[in-house]
């Protein structure tokens, strides 16, 4: 299945916010903990996965550090902070109010219609 680059692009910084929310993460493990989330069905890139992280450190949502790891590579960690925390919880209410009217609204679809009294 092929997801809409509008709901991609809007579902975004959730998900990065709420990985980190985890623990410290960097961009080739969040790209592949974004495929495990989503079953293999969302594969994002590097060229969408790097701007974020940047717009989402320049808003001060996210700090980062580079580090090295056993192999000797150099990696920037990535660590969600307070004012991250406050934005992926503001975050959260503006998708339950989303879902909650998207759910309402294909329980709705599935019913059969009616005719409003006074339209006939």
């Amino acid at each position: 299945m092929r997801i809409d680059k509008d709901l991609v692009a809007a579902s975004a910084t959730p998900l990065v916010l709420g990985i980190l929310a985890e623990g410290e993460s960097y961009g080739y493990a969040i790209l592949e903990q974004v495929t495990t989330l989503s079953h293999g069905r969302m594969q994002w890139t590097d060229g969408m996965l790097y701007p974020l992280l940047h717009r989402l450190e320049r808003l001060g949502y996210v700090s980062s550090t580079w580090r090295t790891a056993e192999s000797g590579r150099r990696r920037k960690h990535y660590l969600i902070t307070d004012a991250g925390r406050a934005a992926l919880a503001e975050r959260q209410a503006q998708w339950q109010v989303v879902a909650e009217a998207l759910e309402q609204v294909w329980r709705d679809a599935t019913r059969p219609p009616t005719i409003a009294k006074g339209w006939a």
